[in-house]
């Protein structure tokens, strides 16, 4: 009711949690907004932090120059939340695999690293444990181990309305075009970045995604280091896996790669 009822302006926020969805709702009521990123808003928290400092640091930081988060879409942002759900449940598959092996090996059972070597190896370790075991453990380990599929059919189905959404968007039909970029990489970059025009070059978002590398100088002197790793890591660590399958299938990488 308060911004209905106000002329329209620009309204500074941080981008925290339900920032995007009153961003949203405040354009509807002609406003602009401009989303700032927590870690430009703090450099201009002065004292201690309360709800009034930080109150007169976006008030400050607003009218600065800066890096703004892109206001999403509801449809950019559920195809985020698929890959956040999918990526939780990566975590736990490693996790109940790790469980398992760790569990196993109490035992004397040890295997391989990899997901091939534990699906390989499971069935006749199990069968070699229940000779000696309680028959509730062995029940307990199989029901465990038969988790890690529920969780590969769950991934699966979020990979097929990924897959949904890339035949018919055209912005990522034309990102997943390029070498090194797939599924995950090319719904992840269109999500992400909100609306493309916001970047003025490809350089600004390799900067955005933290891509570009660590600057440090005085007297004239400028030092650069590795990457900044500011921005994205999901959507940073989807960029980098990429480049480096492109790099590994090359038949000439060329001298600056071979360099590195």
């Amino acid at each position: 009711e308060h911004f209905a009822n106000r002329t329209p302006c620009l309204i500074g926020m941080e981008a925290c949690s339900g920032a995007q969805h009153w961003a949203r709702e405040l354009t509807k009521l002609g406003h602009q907004v401009r989303l700032l990123p927590a870690r430009f808003v703090k450099a201009f928290n002065i004292g201690n932090k309360n709800d009034a400092a930080d109150a007169r640091a976006i008030w400050l930081a607003v009218q600065q120059p800066g890096p703004v988060v892109a206001v999403k879409t509801e449809a950019q942002q559920a195809v985020l939340a698929l890959h956040r759900m999918r990526q939780q449940l990566v975590k736990f598959r490693t996790m109940q695999s790790n469980g398992l092996r760790g569990l196993l090996t109490e035992y004397g059972e040890v295997m391989g690293k990899s997901r091939a070597a534990l699906d390989k190896a499971f069935p006749e370790v199990l069968a070699r444990l229940s000779e000696r075991l309680p028959a509730m453990l062995i029940e307990s380990l199989r029901e465990q181990y038969a988790r890690l599929g529920q969780i590969d059919e769950q991934i699966t189905q979020i990979e097929r309305r990924l897959q949904q959404w890339l035949r018919e968007d055209a912005a990522v039909q034309a990102i997943a075009q390029i070498p090194g970029v797939g599924l995950l990489t090319a719904t992840a970059a269109v999500a992400s970045m909100g609306e493309a025009r916001a970047f003025r070059s490809g350089r600004e978002f390799a900067a955005w995604a933290g891509l570009v590398p660590r600057q440090t100088g005085s007297g004239g002197k400028v030092q650069l280091h590795g990457i900044s790793k500011r921005g994205d890591t999901y959507l940073r660590t989807l960029l980098i896996h990429g480049a480096r399958s492109v790099l590994q299938h090359a038949k000439d990488p060329g001298p600056w790669v071979q360099q590195l």
